[in-house]
């Protein structure tokens, strides 16, 4: 695109760098998504700051987020700030992990879980989160490292199902430690950050706070989890040698 600091394009030519259609571009300047253009005589044309609205627009849409709660952002930032806004979403909504969902066909399924892959599992592991459907016989197994671990817990004798509930009551414990982590940074760095006007400086601190928080969480939680692993153990350990004398 034009690097001139004058808007230099058309609708069709913004349209086109932002990989949509012109219809898409209009639809989202009536809602007051994209500023006016610049009018040079009777027509309109866009520069860099439509196109990074457009962007910001794109990527929120592709993350769930509604045309009304993408207004909202829009309308409390400045558009010198939209790069920061960009590149801090994408930050806050990329998976901290580099873990790659695995895609399958149902006869894999079938071959590794045998007799214990009924209906109702299949359906409770897609209730969770754990698996979906990606084609007529193809599964997308969304963390190999979580059907690993149920894996071995099946060949330790744990069936399915029960390997599914530990699953979910993993899930509610991690999402509590995540929401707690958020929370902290909401009041800690977000709302501080917020009340001082969001100034422009201190987005690469913001943005920092927010790459140092997920693998806090999760060095947190994996180090208060092998405390209480151990103290359990040791608990489960003292039962059995009382239960083991008193026979």
């Amino acid at each position: 695109m034009a690097t001139n600091a004058l808007p230099e394009l058309t609708i069709d030519e913004l349209a086109r760098e932002a990989g949509m259609t012109v219809r898409n571009v209009r639809a989202y300047r009536s809602r007051g998504l994209l500023p006016p253009p610049e009018l040079r005589g009777r027509k309109g044309y866009y520069g860099r700051r439509h196109l990074a609205r457009l962007e910001l627009v794109q990527e929120l849409r592709e993350r769930g987020f509604n045309l009304e709660a993408i207004a909202q952002i829009l309308d409390r930032d400045p558009d010198e700030s939209l790069r920061e806004v960009l590149d801090f979403t994408r930050d806050a909504l990329t998976p901290a992990a580099s873990e790659e969902p695995e895609r399958v066909s149902g006869r894999v399924f079938a071959e590794r879980w045998g007799d214990q892959l009924t209906p109702e599992v299949v359906r409770r592991a897609q209730r969770l989160g754990f698996v979906r459907r990606t084609g007529e016989d193809e599964w997308e197994i969304r963390s190999p490292r979580l059907d690993r671990a149920s894996t071995a817990l099946s060949e330790l004798g744990v069936p399915v199902e029960v390997a599914l509930e530990v699953g979910m009551e993993l899930k509610r414990h991690a999402r509590a430690v995540a929401r707690a982590y958020v929370e902290l940074f909401a009041e800690h760095v977000w709302e501080p950050f917020e009340r001082a006007g969001e100034p422009h400086e201190e987005w690469p601190k913001v943005r920092e706070a927010l790459a140092r928080l997920r693998p806090l969480a999760g060095e947190s939680l994996i180090a208060v989890f092998n405390v209480e692993m151990a103290a359990a153990v040791e608990d489960a350990l003292e039962k059995a040698l009382a239960a083991m004398r008193e026979r």
